[in-house]
């Protein structure tokens, strides 16, 4: 599961997470990517198996598709269906953007779950992407998700950038523990408080729940959200014996307590 991932927060060792990006290079093969680097002398080498082990979370299955300027189609990703959904207008005859102001509130909070942990970007709530739909909607539709994977192509994405922001700083921590890089005599930072869902972020979506079951809004005007799909039946598996739905219910539960 994620929830214990998603609740855990490190401090962030910037300068040695500059230094793990400036000098990181990914070997691309036919079913991995291996991530190498090197911090503070220490040699860092870790494909997504691994850093799903340091990390604590489901590693083997799932989908890692990374979509950015070019939305296509594929067995699970439907633009237009996509955009539909979240732009909630079953007319739209062409994929775009959906901005966040067309969101319902618990689509609203799935794409800042998507934002600050999945495909981890900085930036304003209002803007989005083709990849944070794309990953909305296997979240929504409980679609098994490779996080270990997308976070590596994330990486890979990162690198290539001149000017992007350095994601995934406090798990990094982890990964710096794990391979023995001197931390000790560095001071880290605290994460941003906004970086990452709270119950102060399900006010402001005007989201509650209660019994199991989800509200939007408040007094007489509350009314009960249920824009969450059930589990795909089509749904493939490599394997099954190491199935692991996504759960986001305990995610939220875990984040809030």
């Amino acid at each position: 599961k994620w929830e214990n991932l998603f609740k855990r927060r490190e401090l962030v060792h910037v300068d040695a997470v500059k230094e793990f990006y400036a000098k990181m290079s990914v070997i691309y093969l036919k079913k991995k990517d291996v991530v190498k680097s090197k911090v503070r002398g220490v040699e860092i080498e870790f494909d997504h198996k691994k850093l799903a082990t340091i990390l604590g979370v489901p590693g083997t299955n799932g989908i890692c598709e990374y979509i950015k300027d070019v939305w296509e189609e594929s067995k699970y990703t439907k633009p237009l269906e996509i955009t539909r959904r979240f732009a909630n207008d079953e007319n739209l005859m062409a994929a775009r953007r959906v901005k966040s102001g067309e969101l319902k509130p618990f689509q609203r909070f799935v794409h800042f779950l998507v934002m600050k942990n999945v495909v981890l970007r900085f930036g304003k709530m209002d803007t989005s992407s083709f990849l944070d739909h794309t990953y909305m909607d296997h979240l929504m539709s409980r679609r098994l998700v490779n996080l270990p994977r997308v976070m590596i192509r994330h990486m890979s994405y990162v690198i290539s950038m001149k000017d992007h922001e350095l994601p995934y700083g406090d798990w990094l921590t982890m990964v710096f523990e794990a391979f023995g890089v001197p931390l000790v005599d560095k001071k880290g930072e605290e994460p941003k408080r906004y970086d990452y869902f709270e119950e102060t972020f399900l006010t402001m979506c005007k989201l509650t729940r209660e019994n199991g079951v989800w509200w939007i809004g408040s007094g007489e005007n509350r009314r009960r959200d249920d824009d969450v799909d059930a589990p795909e039946e089509e749904a493939e598996e490599e394997d099954e014996g190491n199935k692991d739905d996504f759960d986001w219910e305990a995610i939220i539960d875990e984040g809030c307590s």
